[in-house]
């Protein structure tokens, strides 16, 4: 398991992540969005999101927007923030390049997600 990051709990995986580069982390993060909202769906890949980084409507799309196309950000008929699953990679770069602590906040995204991850 050493090199993939998995581990047999929350506190190990936090522990082994904190290892990895920069690049290890934001490609892990891209591809536990795109896995998830294959199995639970985009507006669930977007909360787990928002509750990881602290990001809320207003900042998600300023996020997406700064490595995404603008016009696939948009709202559904309910007022929740919603983009095509093909583009929730940008969240990565984009919470690179807005957001505080990106490392950290992504890496809260990975281990909040731990149980899913373990599954998929």
């Amino acid at each position: 398991m050493g090199a993939t990051g998995l581990a047999a709990n929350q506190d190990e995986y936090r522990a082994r992540l904190a290892e990895q580069p920069d690049s290890q982390i934001d490609a892990w993060a891209a591809e536990a969005m795109r896995d998830i909202s294959i199995r639970r769906g985009v507006l669930s890949v977007l909360h787990d999101y928002r509750a990881a980084t602290g990001a809320d409507d207003p900042r998600s799309p300023g996020v997406c927007r700064r490595r995404g196309p603008p016009a696939v950000v948009g709202h559904d008929s309910r007022g929740r923030l919603l983009v095509p699953a093909i583009t929730l990679h940008c969240l990565v770069a984009g919470t690179r390049a807005v957001l505080p602590e990106p490392r950290e906040k992504l890496i809260e995204y990975l281990v909040e997600n731990f149980e899913e991850l373990v599954y998929l």
